[in-house]
């Protein structure tokens, strides 16, 4: 990999949707994808995360909607598949498949369960999953608060890369901006830094991240993409009222637990994601006005 970082800006993490009953809406991808590159601030997807639901989804299903996104984006904008498990075999399973499938990266969470003690263990545990991925760019997804795997990231970059020549960076999801200035300099600079909490742009941008993931990027985007530019032209009294607007819009969806409410969101947008899968409860009707209501205290409808 070179300083030519492969992602930049704004790369949205889309929601798997769902029917009714609990399987995957293969062809509500064809609409959100649409909906995706109408925006035409956003440069990519990080499916099959976090908010795509990957824990409570099985390997077949990722398989099905990596190969619909891909279908659908149509080189529009640039797919990156997420094929973390608690199972090495899995997550190398499917980025094997990424790449026949045609995927931009693959991109890897920590194993949340029997957990890597060192930064050596997680670095073993990631490398026969980037091989299978051959040489499409390997992302390591550094998320503590969710993993329980909280190791020195510019460690892992400097030990990383001399077991997997396709390391390209991170996606830092991760209020630690100390670390991540470790992790931007790294290297003289050379891999590629994602900002991983949508409230916290402006941050991550000023400590160097070369651009984002977030689930927020998949319905408000231009909000996002407005903090970007004042941050480039220098103008940080605009980049802070920017981010407080998103600031706002995340406090509805925290309040209203996350996924479940982005999903939500996203249905208000005009693409209908239906529920999430237990153990996240579903947002019933009453909710959902109340939902509704506190965005329109926000700038939400003015910008998806």
């Amino acid at each position: 990999m070179t300083k030519n970082f492969f992602l930049k800006g704004l790369i949205a993490a889309p929601f798997t949707p769902m029917n009714e009953d609990g399987s995957i809406n293969l062809p509500m991808i064809a609409r959100y994808a649409d909906k995706i590159a109408g925006f035409g601030c956003v440069n990519g997807v990080y499916i099959c995360g976090s908010t795509g639901e990957y824990a409570s989804t099985t390997v077949e299903e990722r398989k099905a909607v990596a190969e619909a996104w891909i279908a659908e984006a149509a080189g529009r904008f640039k797919v990156i598949v997420h094929v973390g498990s608690n199972c090495g075999k899995d997550s190398a399973e499917l980025a094997a498949h990424a790449r026949t499938a045609g995927a931009d990266a693959v991109a890897s969470i920590a194993p949340n369960y029997f957990r890597p003690a060192s930064v050596h263990d997680l670095v073993m545990f990631f490398k026969p999953i980037a091989e299978a991925a051959g040489e499409l760019p390997f992302y390591y997804y550094n998320f503590p608060g969710m993993s329980g795997v909280s190791l020195p990231v510019d460690e892992f970059l400097v030990e990383g890369r001399k077991e997997m020549p396709n390391l390209a960076g991170v996606k830092f999801t991760h209020n630690d901006f100390y670390s991540m200035q470790k992790a931007v300099r790294v290297c003289d600079g050379e891999f590629n830094i994602l900002n991983g909490y949508d409230e916290m742009l402006i941050a991550g941008l000023v400590c160097g991240a070369q651009g984002a993931v977030g689930s927020t990027y998949n319905y408000v985007p231009g909000i996002y993409q407005k903090v970007i530019d004042a941050v480039e032209a220098g103008n940080l009294e605009e980049a802070r009222k920017w981010q407080f607007e998103a600031v706002k819009i995340v406090d509805v969806l925290a309040g209203h637990g996350g996924t479940r409410a982005g999903k939500a969101f996203m249905k208000l947008a005009g693409v209908d994601c239906g529920q999430c899968r237990y153990p996240i409860a579903p947002v019933l009707d009453e909710e959902m006005k109340q939902i509704e209501d506190e965005l329109r205290q926000t700038l939400f409808f003015e910008y998806i």
